[in-house]
């Protein structure tokens, strides 16, 4: 006999089944919008969640009522241990969706071993078919790594979507033809407007994401263990392991009816 799903709702009633781990806060790219030139300051290995406390907290949340899960980063594919993560998250009997988001310059020798332990869709980001673009926009990265690793999510059968940034200068050509560049590989295309954390959230201007507070209904978990309620705020919940389910209701129920401002981590830091 299947159990009856529990629900979690936060103070504004609003569903929460979504929860974002960002695995680690590196990343070999250094992307404008995302990163400082320098990179962030390395964690020590025991500042970081290990592999079983990251899955310890996916299976507190699935209990909970969260259904769906993505890993990310920073760059999710540097940390060390990701597949055998994935296996353990994938085997949580709540948890009917596991994503990823990643930049894909990694992904290529990678992408059927993922898909094999369990991930069920990827997200991959480029904000620019333009090569030269794309190297300034990621501080020296190589679109043909970007380029490998869609294809080989697509070749194995992951179903992918393509993150786009879109800024005040990306044009309407770039959009369509990004579009198109998705639509031939049967992949999806997510436009999401560029932002700060750090100055007053915007509506979107019609792109796919941010979010609306309106219908927000994601926590995040930072790789060195903190539970932040909401993407734009400061608000933080250290996880406790010996604790998992209080530590994410206290989350939950610390979600603000609206973002604001954060300017105390990066989005590398939280996990967009």
């Amino acid at each position: 006999m299947q159990q009856e799903r529990r629900l979690m709702y936060d103070s504004c009633n609003r569903l929460i089944d979504y929860l974002r781990i960002s695995v680690t806060d590196r990343c070999n790219l250094r992307c404008i919008y995302c990163m400082p030139p320098e990179g962030v300051e390395k964690k020590r290995h025991d500042q970081l969640l290990t592999l079983e406390e990251l899955a310890l907290a996916a299976r507190a949340a699935g209990i909970l009522g969260i259904t769906k899960v993505r890993l990310t980063g920073g760059e999710p594919l540097v940390r060390h241990g990701i597949v055998e993560l994935v296996s353990m998250i994938a085997a949580i009997p709540e948890i009917r969706h596991l994503g990823m988001t990643t930049n894909g310059t990694l992904l290529a020798p990678l992408a059927e071993t993922l898909k094999q332990a369990g991930l069920d869709s990827i997200n991959i980001s480029l904000d620019t078919l333009d090569p030269d673009r794309y190297r300034q926009m990621t501080r020296g990265g190589r679109i043909e790594d970007a380029l490998a690793g869609i294809r080989a999510a697509v070749t194995c059968g992951l179903p992918v979507k393509i993150n786009m940034v879109v800024f005040p200068e990306t044009t309407g050509e770039e959009m369509e033809g990004m579009r198109s560049f998705a639509e031939d590989l049967g992949a999806r295309l997510q436009r999401i407007s560029a932002y700060a954390l750090e100055s007053a959230k915007e509506d979107g201007h019609g792109m796919e994401r941010p979010p609306k507070c309106a219908t927000c209904n994601r926590i995040r978990l930072t790789s060195d263990g903190m539970l932040r309620p909401c993407l734009r705020s400061s608000l933080e919940v250290r996880f406790d392991p010996a604790h998992p389910e209080e530590s994410i209701r206290q989350a939950v129920l610390a979600k603000p009816p609206c973002g604001g401002l954060c300017n105390d981590r990066t989005i590398a830091q939280i996990g967009g």
